[in-house]
């Protein structure tokens, strides 16, 4: 079992009208084979937490600390966060142009794990998850992400997760602009993911609806950079009816 514990985390960045604190004191543990589902209002810190543990440059770790199974991750460069089983699916997935699919996910998994893999069980591998994700063959040919919707591009984020095999998956509202299907075929790419390898989860989300195809194991809720409640699957259901308003009267 691995783990991944974040520890009174404070995180600001530099606007124009200067230095703006978003993280305020988060502490949270993640042990492989864990969901854990991150919920709260816009601006609450939810994707300042994702990019800082990916390591985006635009966030300042003033204190506090990230360990994965004891190592630094602050420490790391984003390349070595990756090596070392850190994924990040990002809310507004990039497009590269001039690079294909199949050279970008064969380069990818080659750095991550510091061998090229075999030729055969990789395709084999890649066609597999294509199918499974409903992502036409066709696309393995296409630039990354170039001209694709944006559940196209969620699907390609969840191909990369389970083909990399990470130990910590961070999914940063990877459940925004799905609509019901592309929603359920994502979510069971997470299930897979998770089942087939022991990765732990930080599913990043505004709304229940994911949380009915992947179920978590706890709930977090942040408001104003801090973690203000925590509990299990019925914590997501109460904000379902009640929304987040007694959370941000008291902020």
């Amino acid at each position: 079992m691995s783990t991944l514990e974040i520890k009174d985390l404070h995180v600001s960045i530099d606007t124009e009208q200067g230095t703006k604190e978003i993280l305020k004191g988060v502490t949270l543990t993640i042990n492989t084979g864990e969901t854990h589902a991150i919920m709260g209002p816009n601006g609450s810190g939810k994707s300042t937490l994702a990019s800082t543990i990916a390591g985006h440059p635009r966030y300042n770790v003033t204190s506090g600390s990230i360990l994965l199974d004891g190592e630094d991750v602050l420490e790391m460069s984003v390349d070595e966060r990756a090596r070392a089983g850190l994924f990040l699916a990002m809310q507004y997935p990039v497009e590269v142009p001039g690079v294909t699919m199949t050279n970008f996910l064969r380069t990818a998994k080659t750095a991550i794990d510091g061998e090229a893999p075999s030729l055969r069980h990789w395709t084999k591998d890649v066609k597999a998850a294509m199918a499974n994700l409903k992502i036409d063959a066709d696309f393995a040919n296409r630039n990354v992400n170039e001209g694709f919707s944006g559940g196209e591009k969620k699907r390609v984020e969840i191909l990369q997760l389970e083909l990399f095999k990470p130990r910590f998956a961070v999914l940063d509202e990877t459940d925004s602009g799905l609509d019901v299907d592309a929603l359920k075929v994502v979510s069971e790419g997470v299930n897979r993911a998770s089942e087939n390898h022991e990765m732990g989860t930080m599913l990043i989300t505004h709304y229940t609806r994911i949380l009915r195809y992947i179920t978590p194991d706890f709930v977090h809720v942040f408001v104003d950079g801090r973690v203000a409640e925590q509990g299990g699957p019925e914590l997501a259901e109460q904000l379902e009816e009640e929304g987040y308003d007694r959370f941000t009267v008291k902020a």
